[in-house]
């Protein structure tokens, strides 16, 4: 990885039944706005991915997850002020300790869906999001 690298990593949330927790990013969000996909984020310096997965979990719907297992991993590239960035990202399968979701915008949505209405529920979810899932529901 060089130095101008980030790292990510995901939190894919099913619950009992099997369902599949999505979250619409904000409008005034620079990346994606307003696209649908599942709690993601930047890792902090020295956090571990499964630490960094939960955080991004906590910090972007209020929910306590538990670690099931790691699915998955993903990378793509992304431009910032004329720069190429790689992101390479850890995907984890977790299940919710909690059930209260809090968005920290007031414009952000949620959705619990069963994996077989992803594609078409009518929503905005690319197709890097929706290979994460299908990470998680290979791995299940």
């Amino acid at each position: 990885m060089d130095p101008g690298d980030k790292r990510l990593a995901a939190a894919v949330v099913m619950d009992d039944d099997g369902r599949v927790l999505l979250v619409r990013r904000s409008a005034t969000e620079r990346f994606l706005p307003r696209a649908w996909g599942v709690p993601c984020g930047k890792l902090e310096p020295g956090e571990r991915s499964e630490d960094g997965a939960l955080r991004e979990l906590k910090e972007e719907t209020g929910l306590l997850g538990e670690i099931v297992r790691k699915i998955g991993e993903s990378s793509f590239v992304s431009e910032y002020r004329g720069r190429e960035i790689k992101n390479w990202q850890d995907n984890f399968l977790v299940r919710p300790l909690t059930w209260e979701i809090t968005l920290p915008e007031p414009d952000q949505a949620y959705l619990w869906l069963p994996p077989s209405e992803l594609a078409g529920a009518g929503i905005d979810i690319d197709a890097y999001n929706l290979d994460v899932v299908r990470q998680a529901l290979t791995n299940f």
